[in-house]
């Protein structure tokens, strides 16, 4: 208990000040804030003042909070590999089509209870991509759909004890700091249940109208990016020094910062669908020119006029205005018909008859009617005169490498996600999300090796409102970097295999739609022996029968001897950051108890007592919690509070464990910042989010919440 007042020890301000220093690198992320608890764990080693021994410096490893989380992981990623969570989310798509409420409801209805259960990480891969495209197919912006995801998986940690890992800490300092055993599995389910259905029903009303439509129903990729400036389509000349070329030996010799997208040979060159009314390729070679505006950052390409011929020198192939007003008069047959007969000399013309006469080729080469097109990190094809090339690069490489490889631009076919959409070619056009346990997670761009290995390119990175599209190599990905990609379908698939990336390919609902369920979202033979495995888990330790600790590790050990779970996939579902940042706070909380730094702390805020009300004393520590789990993370926040929120209550003579209870909800449900929840910074790039989307839709919520969870705790627990 305090007494009239806390003296503030030196080891006490020793404590504050690595608290601070944390605090700092926690918030800035100047390096990894697992990395910021290694650092925790041995200035607490070495500094003697701290009040903690090196044994208990490194006892976060061996807390049975730690260990009952590594389990768990490996449990969800069991559940994971039965199928029963893509089946859910078929099962969401088919319900939910054509509706916009439907669609938030089964969102939210289905991401909540689940969470309770299993990591709700995972379950939020497997919902973007699906939730992207079932809001395109249901005419709403994705935007409105993917915060109250994050929100409902938030939720639904507060179900049971494993609903996340701030539960199983409090649970532990139940057993350490009162008089009391570990918490129950469903001993606080009763106001989980509350809190669930107040936040389901704020989203479904107050939060629909806040959240905002950041992301344009049917947004051309292209544009969603800004890169209308950055592709482009180049035709090779019959001079060129590309010819006899693979795109890769092009790459290597040119000096541009360009990369090769795709080849196009035959058929319509320029890139458009086909029947599309477009100039011919035999433009003049006059009038139009790629020159820098200002109002842009010197970046974007303007198209201004100019009688001078400049065509050839330039590279940049257009049309005369007579010819584009004879394009408009004509039919769309005609169109297609006419422009293959007015091909430039080089080219060949496409299709087979024009008025019953055959079409007349040149005899260098022969192609294929309908045209063709190759992915270029994937195709060693040769590059022929003709051909037309998808570049992506800025304006001053693009005219360096078109200058030097003797290339024209086509400043009047541009580049969009149809150019990719309607390529004979495997490849596509796809966002992808870097999930915070993605490998490649501080790599730069050219250490990931996407390019070489997955048959993937990226195009622009989005990253906390801002775009990068140039000079991408160099970067280092963060967790909640938003790519634009081109790759292809098995890269997608392997991606889902290996949860380095999260591809929202735009195809997904309509596979899912139309396929077989037993073959898009197929259930392993294993299914029911996994679900009584977590079954059993959950009820022995619902019942007591053994600590959460001890059935987590033994459904972990009967879930890789049976087969629903192999060691290697195990190892690999952990999030070891979380373990690490876990293992550096835990001691970190234990100084602060040591030196009195959570008596000094709890001193100042039970001096509210004298003007507030207990219950209004409670509501404080709630908001407080909240407010700072929002910054430094749930982990640290429940660890660095719990301390303070049992000493507060002793001291005004309330019950610890409600102080506790307190805690622990409010660190749970953190929506007020993309960084204060892993699945919030999962959504904020596909959604499109500015920061202060989530104060404007979390920032009433979690008040709401702080209320509810009060009440709740003063109704239930007493004070």
């Amino acid at each position: 208990m305090i007494g009239g007042g806390a003296e503030l020890s030196p080891g006490a301000l020793v404590v504050f000040g690595l608290i601070a220093v944390a605090l700092v690198l926690f918030v800035s992320e100047l390096i990894p804030n697992d990395v910021t608890a290694i650092g925790i764990i041995v200035a607490l080693a070495v500094i003697p003042m701290t009040g903690v021994s090196q044994r208990e410096a490194i006892s976060g490893f061996a807390n049975t909070a730690t260990i009952t989380i590594v389990a768990m992981y490996m449990l969800s990623a069991g559940i994971q590999a039965t199928g029963l969570v893509q089946r859910l989310g078929l099962s969401l798509a088919s319900f939910a089509k054509g509706s916009e409420t439907r669609a938030l409801a089964a969102t939210i209805g289905t991401t909540g209870p689940i969470a309770g259960f299993i990591n709700n990480t995972p379950v939020v891969a497997i919902f973007v991509p699906m939730i992207s495209e079932l809001a395109e197919k249901t005419g709403i912006s994705p935007s409105k759909l993917l915060l109250p995801l994050s929100y409902a998986a938030i939720l639904g940690g507060t179900l049971t004890l494993i609903g996340t890992s701030t539960n199983l800490l409090a649970s532990e300092f139940a057993v350490s700091l009162l008089d009391r055993g570990p918490i129950g599995m469903f001993e606080f389910s009763l106001l989980g249940v509350v809190i669930l259905a107040v936040g389901l029903a704020y989203l479904m009303t107050v939060g629909r109208w806040l959240t905002p439509a950041r992301i344009p129903v049917d947004a051309d990729l292209v544009e969603e990016f800004d890169l209308e400036d950055y592709l482009t389509h180049v035709r090779v000349g019959k001079d060129s020094p590309a010819i006899g070329d693979t795109v890769g030996e092009l790459e290597d010799r040119t000096e541009a910062n360009v990369r090769v997208l795709q080849l196009r040979r035959g058929g319509d060159q320029a890139g458009n669908r086909r029947g599309d009314p477009s100039p011919p390729p035999e433009a003049a070679e006059t009038g139009r020119v790629l020159e820098y505006s200002e109002e842009r950052g010197g970046q974007s390409a303007v198209e201004a006029e100019s009688e001078t011929e400049v065509g050839a020198e330039a590279g940049i192939e257009t049309e005369t205005e007579e010819t584009a007003a004879r394009d408009q008069q004509r039919s769309e047959p005609d169109v297609e018909a006419e422009a293959e007969a007015e091909a430039e000399p080089q080219l060949e013309s496409v299709g087979s008859e024009q008025d019953g006469q055959p079409v007349q080729r040149p005899e260098h080469q022969s192609q294929p009617p309908d045209g063709e097109t190759f992915a270029a990190v994937e195709t060693d094809q040769r590059i022929q005169e003709g051909d037309v090339l998808t570049v992506h690069g800025n304006l001053q490489a693009v005219n360096r490498f078109v200058e030097d490889q003797g290339l024209r631009q086509l400043v009047r076919e541009s580049v969009t996600e149809e150019t990719f959409d309607d390529a004979t070619s495997a490849d596509l056009l796809a966002k992808a999300v870097v999930p915070e346990s993605s490998t490649f997670v501080g790599e730069t761009l050219a250490e990931t090796s996407l390019r070489e290995f997955y048959r993937t390119t990226v195009l622009a990175i989005r990253r906390e409102g801002e775009l990068v599209r140039t000079d991408l190599e160099g970067i280092r990905l963060e967790a909640g970097d938003l790519l634009l990609v081109q790759t292809h379908s098995r890269s997608v698939d392997h991606f889902a295999d290996t949860g380095d990336l999260v591809v929202i390919d735009e195809d997904t609902f309509d596979r899912l739609a139309e396929a077989d369920p037993d073959e898009v979202a197929p259930l392993s033979p294993k299914t029911p022996l996994a679900i009584a495995i977590m079954a059993g888990v959950v009820g022995s330790a619902a019942v007591g029968l053994v600590p959460i600790v001890i059935a987590a590790l033994a459904g972990v050990f009967c879930m890789i001897v049976t087969g629903c779970l192999s060691t290697a996939d195990a190892y690999d579902a952990v999030s070891w950051n979380i373990i690490f940042l876990l293992a550096g706070v835990i001691p970190l909380g234990i100084a602060l108890e040591a030196t009195g730094g959570s008596q000094v702390i709890a001193a100042a805020l039970v001096s509210t007592g004298d003007v507030l009300p207990l219950v209004l004393v409670l509501l404080l520590f709630t908001v407080v919690t909240g407010l700072l789990a929002n910054v430094i993370t749930p982990v640290a926040t429940v660890v660095l509070m719990i301390p303070v929120a049992v000493d507060a209550a002793a001291s005004l003579g309330a019950s610890p464990f409600s102080f506790l209870l307190a805690v622990m909800f409010a660190s749970a449900t953190s929506f007020m910042t993309p960084v204060g929840y892993q699945t919030n910074l999962m959504v904020y790039g596909p959604g499109g989010y500015e920061f202060t989307d989530f104060l404007k839709v979390g920032g009433p919520l979690q008040l709401l919440l702080a209320v509810v969870t009060t009440v709740g705790i003063v109704h239930l627990w007493g004070l």
